[in-house]
């Protein structure tokens, strides 16, 4: 299990590496949306390993609210870019 959790701590590296790297906030946004999704699941796997389910819940709390206040965010962006006229 613990080359589980490190394989994923070095997956999360990637998308971290994403946000550093890209100017257009499209890209920055499914990056962190990425991260959001990585961390939550990495949480998952914690709370089974050390067998809290109160951990788990805070996971899944993560994981269904935090991509969709994101991608909410991502949204209300995309809409003043369009009224502003800066579309890429």
């Amino acid at each position: 299990m613990n080359g589980l959790l490190i394989a994923m701590i070095v997956a999360l590296l990637i998308p971290i590496y994403g946000v550093y790297q890209e100017r257009d906030i499209w890209q920055k946004m499914l990056s962190f949306a990425s991260i959001s999704t990585k961390t939550s699941i990495m949480i998952l796997v914690i709370s089974v390993m050390r067998d809290d389910w109160m951990i788990g819940v805070v996971g899944v709390l993560i994981l269904s609210l935090g991509n969709a206040s994101l991608m909410l965010l991502a949204h209300i962006l995309r809409r003043l870019s369009i009224s502003e006229g800066v579309v890429e």
